[in-house]
């Protein structure tokens, strides 16, 4: 068993930036592969970004290229999300999960889910 709680979250005007941390508990987190996702009012959970065990291959949402960068922090168990140009769509709950293999993308090949941190961004 994992455990995930993310924080980092908080209210920034467009155009800002917010780090968010993503924090692991339980098991050995150094050879779990990482996502972000977030998910607005009204609209389906999608993906942001991913970061593999090594912390050597990453991607992410066309959405959020060249703004967002994912890191990881084996040492301290924290998958890292820095996002700058913020932009007022970029707003939802942010959660962190565990990848189990099949389409990166898709949040159903993912467990082990925190509680997620809310960001908003004023325009």
């Amino acid at each position: 068993q994992v455990q995930l709680l993310e924080s980092g979250g908080g209210l920034v005007q467009a155009g800002g930036s917010l780090r968010l941390s993503c924090a692991a508990s339980g098991r050995t987190f150094s050879g779990y592969t990482m996502g972000w996702f977030r998910q607005a009012p009204g609209k389906e959970r999608e993906f942001v970004s991913y970061i593999d065990w090594s912390g050597g291959s990453t991607r992410y949402a066309d959405s959020v290229k060249g703004r967002f960068t994912i890191s990881r922090d084996s040492a301290k168990s924290t998958v890292y999300l820095q996002m700058d140009s913020l932009k007022p769509e970029d707003a939802a709950i942010y959660y962190c999960a565990v990848y189990q293999g099949g389409f990166y993308y898709s949040p159903t090949n993912y467990r082990y889910w925190g509680q997620g941190t809310q960001v908003t961004v004023s325009s």
